[in-house]
């Protein structure tokens, strides 16, 4: 059974949950600047529309041995657990009552740093992705639209730092998500969506 704190997000065709504060054991602060200086970032080339392009963020991948994760042109290798990676996990885990075995950290380092509208649905996460969304530092507005249904109005969070966002079910079959641009300016914020793979 899931957290008592998370608060449901009203949505048809989706099962979302949200968490204001993830018990994170120090502040949200310090776990992302522990993050911000272990992590080994990278800016990753994908293909979009057939094009290549640099995405508009840095990201890293880790995971336990074998968690492959393929997405837009890119593979990835998992990196090994670190400390500060598995003690977060761990919280994660026992706040969603899931199990995951592979992390994509974002970070985000300004206000022209985005991600486009897009859904978890590949194979490898199996037929219903559970992806638990951790967000450390500036606050960021995320953005869900219905894949089919466009008379459904645009839901839009204001994730905090330190909250947990959990999507289940036929969330990422039904529903594309994303953190645009903005026009004002803001500091960096690191995103962990935690998943599982299945070899």
């Amino acid at each position: 059974m899931i957290d008592a704190g998370f608060e449901p997000v009203p949505m048809p065709d989706a099962e979302v949950y949200y968490l204001p504060r993830l018990p994170l054991g120090h502040a949200a602060d310090e776990v992302m600047r522990r993050l911000a200086k272990e992590v080994p970032w990278r800016a990753e080339e994908i293909v979009m529309f057939g094009i290549k392009m640099r995405q508009p963020r840095l990201t890293a991948w880790y995971g336990d041995p074998g968690c492959v994760y393929a997405y837009s042109g890119v593979r990835l290798e998992p990196l090994p657990w670190s400390a500060t990676l598995r003690d977060v996990k761990a919280r994660i885990e026992a706040a969603a009552a899931e199990r995951f075995n592979s992390v994509l950290i974002n970070y985000y380092r300004d206000e022209r740093d985005s991600v486009g509208l897009h859904s978890d649905a590949e194979p490898e996460l199996g037929p219903q992705p559970i992806i638990a969304s951790l967000s450390l530092g500036a606050e960021r507005v995320f953005v869900m639209r219905h894949k089919r249904e466009r008379h459904l109005p645009t839901v839009r969070l204001r994730l905090a730092s330190g909250s947990l966002l959990l999507m289940k079910g036929d969330t990422q079959h039904n529903w594309r998500h994303g953190v645009p641009k903005q026009s004002r300016p803001c500091g960096p914020r690191i995103n962990l969506t935690f998943r599982h793979i299945f070899s």
